[in-house]
């Protein structure tokens, strides 16, 4: 520590300054609009109830202060980058061109994955439906998003039509499926 530093700190008075009075009433601030927020508002969030306080105060320095205190907002989940961007993997030719209305049974399939949050994680539904008749025909349900799942409810379909499908274009969009 310098000499003037020393010095500096020897003639400070007892009581806070107005700096220090000021930033300790905006953590308080701080840590009510973070507690509201059910913990999850980050300085970028909490910078905005300021200011509709009254308050003219920068989102930095809000960041600051809320690392001083340990308070740390949700970050929004990362979203993940498409398997199937253009040129990546070659795609195979749209048969249907979006013309789902087929003339009779078992010409056209199509069939979706869904993603079911449950309360023991989440259940990944696969479903094959007839276009002619828009019944169901097969699905199946797993833990993973892969394979064997789409695999599973095209089998179940299959048995539906009694085994025998030869003919049948089966349409899905272009979702990944990863072994």
């Amino acid at each position: 520590m310098s000499e003037a530093w020393f010095y500096e700190w020897r003639r400070r008075p007892a009581q806070p300054t107005q700096r220090e009075v000021r930033r300790q009433a905006l953590a308080e601030w701080i840590r009510y609009f973070f507690d509201r927020s059910g913990r999850t508002y980050g300085s970028p969030r909490i910078t905005l109830d300021l200011w509709e306080e009254g308050w003219q105060v920068s989102q930095n320095t809000i960041a600051e202060i809320m690392a001083e205190l340990g308070l740390q907002g949700r970050k929004p989940p990362r979203r993940r980058r498409s398997l199937t961007r253009p040129g990546k993997r070659k795609t195979a030719p749209d048969l249907v061109r979006r013309g789902f209305d087929a003339v009779a049974p078992d010409v056209l399939w199509w069939g979706d994955m869904t993603e079911i949050e449950t309360g023991e994680g989440k259940l990944y539904l696969a479903s094959v439906h007839d276009a002619f008749s828009r019944r169901a025909l097969g699905y199946a349900m797993g833990p993973r998003h892969d394979t064997s799942l789409v695999s599973a409810a095209l089998r179940m379909a299959v048995a539906t039509r009694g085994g025998h499908v030869d003919g049948v274009v089966f349409h899905t969009d272009r979702g990944s499926e990863r072994r």
